[in-house]
This record gives structure tokens, C-alpha cells and sequence, in this order.
């Protein structure tokens, strides 16, 4: 590769708004912006609904990365709760033969692994609390086992605890999901026990601590007077927090711009340990007992917090009137329309939304037109919005990934499904900015255009079957001409406007000969093919200004506007001669045979359809009472 050459990474992430991802992303942005490479982050919030089918759409994301077109891969799939999912990850990567960055994990040792040493720092808490404010009974609430550093935090706990002597109850470690209901649950599960309360509760991680704290504190048991909370990570909320929690800080956006550093080393043939470890360290605060907080950190507080519920109020109000816009939209081009006149206030460079081919295919269940899994070899991007500029692609190929591909270096495009439960429709753009990882809305935002997608699908599919089934209504399905519903539904049209126009109305009676004898003779399937022939030759002789219906059983009506009698005169010649034509091409036993009434009026007020009807029907049967119908076996 050319030294002058852009490079392009790929990043495979879940839960691009919780601050350990925002911590590590803002490394990672950072080193591309210095060193002039580009980053594709494919990210889903998979496992945080409690819904499989819709974390199987979310999880979809990572099967559109196309590693072969990237020079290398910064990987936190210790993010992603699905085992299966990081090995298939991990798999296509090696597979494509581009070097990859793991964070935090050890479970590839073949890949560069840019860890921060939770063993460490989690030791130090232990032991800080049990050594300085000498408790000994305590409480975990874990992570995930399956996780690395859920796993490696479990473990050290139970070794610093087995190294002073405490022994730990099974029924005092609650395993959860790194979420903040697993510290709510895990706190309500011990008040409703019989356990002695703890002297403490150590936690994974902040978000499980804050809300096992507030579990506490709601049913009067004071922190950390009675019971000291400790988390680990020392996000924004542990640190503003009342009490401030006692934490583990972790140099996550220096791991972020590490793992790049290594992976551009890689590229120039440089020489790279397998393994970097960062150290991280505890940070003992109010909900241990050690720290208050002072005048420049409530200062600091304060300003972070008016710009967090700004951010907020705006985003949710962004939130609320697109939703309201779309509930109304009822076409994709509405939709886009109106999605498009809010992208200036999600500060983006660009936005995208790329749709598979058959993302307005009818679910059916067990059809081979719902996907699941993958994308369309095609995709179309109906919006492409740049720097407030529309546009759009009518095709491109997934494979390229971006509909419009970066030309410069230093971009960061953020890759998220659209998607139906687990049922795939497309996927969203973001490029160079912000707002997936910094504001609260952007998962519900992309929710919703989802399930507009979704409506509009199905508000398509509904008026399609809504045309078909009045087709249907109206459509005689053995001779494919209107029938007696749609016949009545268009001929009373005609007659009221030739009555207030004062034209004439022309009616012709047809009653098909001898089908008794055809279908008792040759079965009722020769029946039916007679019918149907004799249906195609009333058809091909209306004109413009004329209908035609099979009336019922053998009977066929025709009926058209702005007639003379010469018009009357012109049909019945054509139908002869047209019957005649078709017993020669079909050349039956048998021959095809019709009686015809047929006269022209002008519609006055003391006129009715059905009284002019039954005049044509008379005069047919006046004609067929005259034809010597037994005469309708062929003479050859």
C-alpha cells in the first residue's frame, strides 16, 4: 500500500450512547482525524429491549461489513452479548486476512489486543474496602461471565475476598448484564431476602451501582453509612452522583487511539507486541466514605449538566415532531420527504438511508422474500442528504457499503440497521458526527423511521389487497370480463350520465347456445373453455365507449354510450363474423353459437337500467326462438 494511500477501518461495536463505547469511539475519531484515515462503525443496540427477533435485526448490521474493502479492524466485541454473533465477527475478519485490534478481550489470540488491566484496579477496591473501612460481609453484582472483563472482575473478587478469609454466599452474588435493571433487581432480590444487609455491595460496573444505590437509599438505608456501593468505570454519573461513587477509572480514549496506532504500525510493517495493557485505577469517593465533592468539581457539574438537558429537551422535541410527521406519511417518497426537513438538526455531514431491493416484499410466513439476515446483492438510497443538499441512488451494490464513498480521509461513518423486528429493510449512514454516541434520542429516533418504513410497507400491501380483492369483486374469475357486480357498479354510471347529457344508451343481450348440450356431451371442463371463448369475442368487439360482463351462468351483457343504430348494427355484424372465426381456430366437435338482442335509446327521466336490460332480453329470446338451435353440432 501507498504511504499517500487513505486507509479505511472497520469497527464492530453495541450500544454506541453508553459511555465506555463513547469513551473508546472518541479515541478512535481522534486518531483518524490525526493521522487522515476513515472509519466505518457498524453498531447496534442488540440486547437492550429483552426482545430476541429485534435484537436478531440489530445484530444484522455486522453482516453488511465488507472486511475485504478495509485495510484493518478495531473490534469491541466485548459490547456485543451475543457469543455467536463475535465469533462470526471475528471469523469473516480472519477470513478477509486484515489485521484486527481487539479491546479488552482475549478470546482471538491471533488478533493485536489493546486491554486495560481490570484485574488490577478491581484488587485495589476489594481490598480498599475491605483492609480501610474493614467490611466483611459483601455483595457482587456481576457481569455476564461470557464477557472477558465481567469474567476477570468475578474472579479477582473472589480472590482478594479468599485471601483475607471472607467467604462469599452464592446467594450474595447476583449475575446480571452490565444494565442498570440488573442493579435494581439485584438490590430488591437482597431486601426481600433473608440475608443480614451488607456491609458492602461491589458492582461490574457504574450503571448497575447507581441504580442498586438508589434501590438503597429509596427504602431509608443510607450510603455509605449503613452500606458502602462501589462501581467500576467512573462514568459521568458516578462522578455527579449524590453520593459521589467510588469507582474505577479507565484510560478508555487512550485505549481507542492506541488499538489505531497499532493497526497503522501493522500496515507500515512495523513491529508490534501482541498485547498493550493500560493500567487502570480506583477513585475513592462519598459512596465509600472518602471524598467529598468541591466547589470547581459542582461548578464543572453544573455546566456538563444544563448542556445534558439541553441536549436532551431538544433531542426529545426533534423526536416528538418527526414522529408526529411521520405517523402521517403514507408513500416512501412522503417519508423521505419528511424525514428529510429535520436532518438539519441532527448535525450531521451526511445522512443516509439505504433500503434492499425487497424491503417492500409482503411477509408472508415462510417466505423466501423475508430477510433476515444479510442484505440485498442491490440497494437503493432514496436519501442522501449532504451539508442540506438532497439526493439519492437509484442503485448501488451492498457490497460498497456506502452509497457515496468518502473521498477524503479522517470521515467517520457510523452504519446502524432499519429494520422490523428481525425482518431486515435497509440500513442508515451517519457521517462525521456526533449524535449517535451524544444524544440519548438517536436509537429511538432510528426506531422510528424503522417502523415508518414498516407502516408504509404495510399500508402498501393493505390498498394492494384492497385493489385485488375488489378486482376480484368485480371480476368474473372464470372469463376474466366484469361480472354482475361490476357490470351493475359501471352501467349505472353510464346510464345516469347519459341521462344528464342527454345521449343514447346501446344494450346488447347475449345468451350462449346449446352449453347444456356441450357440457352434458363433453363435460363441464369443455363447458367452461366454450364460456370463456365465447367471453373473448364479446370482449374483442366493444369499442371504446362499450363494457361487456358475463351476467350470470351463460348470459353476457354489452352495454356502451353515445350509440346510433348503425353502431347496433356494426356490433352484431362483428360478433358474427368473430364467432365464426373462432370455430375455426378451435375446431371443436361441437360449435360455438350465441342468440343476440340488441337495440339503442335515449335516456330519458321514466327510464330504468333493468327495464331496458329485460327489453334486449326479450328481443335475444325472441331471436333464439327463432334460430333452430338443434342445428349446433358441427357439420364437417
Amino acid at each position: 500500500m501507498e504511504k499517500n494511500e487513505i486507509r479505511h477501518f472497520a469497527v464492530m461495536v453495541a450500544g454506541t450512547d453508553e459511555e465506555y463505547q463513547i469513551s473508546l469511539l472518541e479515541g478512535i475519531t481522534e486518531a483518524a482525524k490525526e493521522y487522515n484515515f476513515n472509519v466505518s462503525v457498524f453498531a447496534s443496540f442488540g440486547g437492550v429491549l429483552g426482545n430476541s427477533q429485534y435484537d436478531d435485526g440489530e445484530y444484522n448490521i455486522y453482516s453488511l461489513a465488507n472486511f475485504s474493502r478495509f485495510d484493518g479492524a478495531v473490534l469491541l466485541t466485548n459490547t456485543i452479548g451475543n457469543l455467536t454473533i463475535r465469533r462470526q465477527i471475528i471469523e469473516s475478519i480472519k477470513a478477509a486476512g486484515i489485521p484486527a485490534v481487539i479491546l479488552d478481550s482475549d478470546e482471538e489470540p491471533s488478533f493485536y489486543n489493546v486491554r486495560i488491566d481490570n484485574s488490577k484496579a478491581m484488587r485495589q477496591m476489594v481490598e480498599h474496602v475491605v483492609e480501610h473501612h474493614g467490611a466483611k460481609v459483601v455483595n457482587y453484582i456481576s457481569g455476564p461471565l461470557e464477557n472477558p472483563e465481567a469474567n476477570e472482575r468475578y474472579h479477582t473478587f473472589l480472590e482478594v475476598m479468599a485471601e483475607h478469609g471472607l467467604p462469599v454466599e452464592h446467594q450474595r452474588v447476583y449475575f446480571g448484564g452490565f444494565r442498570p435493571i440488573d442493579g435494581k433487581n439485584a438490590a430488591e432480590e437482597w431486601l426481600r431476602s433473608k440475608l443480614k444487609m451488607p456491609d458492602a455491595i461491589i458492582c461490574a460496573n457504574d450503571a448497575m451501582a447507581l441504580e442498586a444505590a438508589s434501590v438503597l437509599m429509596a427504602n431509608g438505608i443510607r450510603i455509605p453509612e449503613d452500606v458502602i456501593v462501589t462501581g467500576f468505570d467512573n462514568t459521568y454519573y458516578a462522578q455527579h452522583h449524590s453520593p459521589t461513587l467510588a469507582s474505577v477509572a479507565r484510560p478508555l480514549a487512550e485505549a481507542g487511539k492506541l488499538a489505531c496506532k497499532v493497526l497503522l504500525k501493522v500496515l507500515d510493517g512495523d513491529d508490534c507486541v501482541k498485547t498493550i495493557s493500560l493500567d487502570a485505577y480506583p477513585v475513592f469517593q462519598e459512596s465509600c466514605g472518602c471524598s467529598t465533592t468541591n466547589e470547581q468539581d459542582m461548578k464543572s457539574y453544573k455546566v456538563q449538566t444544563y448542556d445534558l438537558v439541553k441536549r436532551a429537551r431538544e433531542g426529545v422535541s426533534l423526536l416528538n415532531r418527526l414522529t408526529s410527521a411521520l405517523a402521517v406519511t403514507e408513500t416512501p417518497k412522503d417519508s423521505i420527504r419528511t424525514i428529510a426537513s429535520y436532518l438539519n438538526e441532527v448535525e450531521c455531514e451526511q445522512f443516509c438511508i439505504c433500503l434492499c431491493d425487497n424491503w417492500q416484499s409482503s411477509f408472508r410466513e415462510g417466505s423466501t422474500e423475508q430477510m433476515t439476515t444479510g442484505y440485498t446483492r442491490s440497494m437503493s438510497a432514496p436519501l442522501i442528504w449532504t451539508r442540506g443538499n438532497f439526493g439519492e441512488i437509484e442503485r448501488f451494490r451492498s457490497e460498497k457499503m456506502y452509497p457515496v464513498m468518502p473521498e477524503s480521509g479522517g470521515n467517520i461513518g457510523y452504519f446502524f440497521p432499519l429494520h422490523f423486528r428481525e425482518r431486515c429493510l435497509g440500513y442508515y449512514v451517519f457521517t462525521n458526527t456526533n449524535f449517535p454516541t451524544r444524544n440519548i434520542v438517536c436509537h429511538s429516533l432510528m426506531m422510528n423511521i424503522s417502523h415508518s418504513f414498516e407502516n408504509i410497507r404495510k399500508l402498501l400491501h393493505l390498498n394492494n389487497a384492497i385493489h385485488e380483492l375488489d378486482r376480484l369483486y368485480v371480476i368474473d374469475p372464470l372469463c376474466g370480463i366484469y361480472n354482475r357486480n361490476g357490470f351493475i357498479r359501471l352501467a349505472d354510471k353510464m346510464f345516469r350520465e347519459c341521462l344528464a347529457e342527454s345521449e343514447t344508451l346501446m344494450i346488447s343481450f347475449i345468451d350462449m347456445d346449446g352449453l347444456k348440450f356441450i357440457n352434458d356431451s363433453y363435460g363441464h371442463d369443455e363447458g367452461d373453455f366454450a364460456l370463456r371463448r365465447l367471453a373473448e369475442v364479446i370482449h374483442s368487439c366493444c369499442t371504446g365507449d362499450q363494457i361487456c360482463a358475463r351476467f350470470g351462468g351463460d348470459e353476457f351483457i354489452v352495454i356502451g354510450t353515445r350509440a346510433t343504430a348503425m353502431d347496433v348494427e356494426q356490433f352484431e355484424e362483428t360478433f358474427a363474423k368473430q364467432m365464426q372465426e373462432a370455430n375455426l381456430l378451435i375446431h371443436k366437435p361441437y360449435e360455438l353459437g350465441a342468440s343476440i338482442g340488441s337495440f339503442v335509446t335515449e335516456i330519458t327521466e321514466d327510464m330504468k337500467l333493468f327495464s331496458l336490460i329485460s327489453q334486449a332480453d326479450q328481443m335475444m329470446y325472441e331471436q333464439k326462438k327463432r334460430k333452430r338451435t338443434s342445428r349446433y353440432l358441427r357439420r364437417d
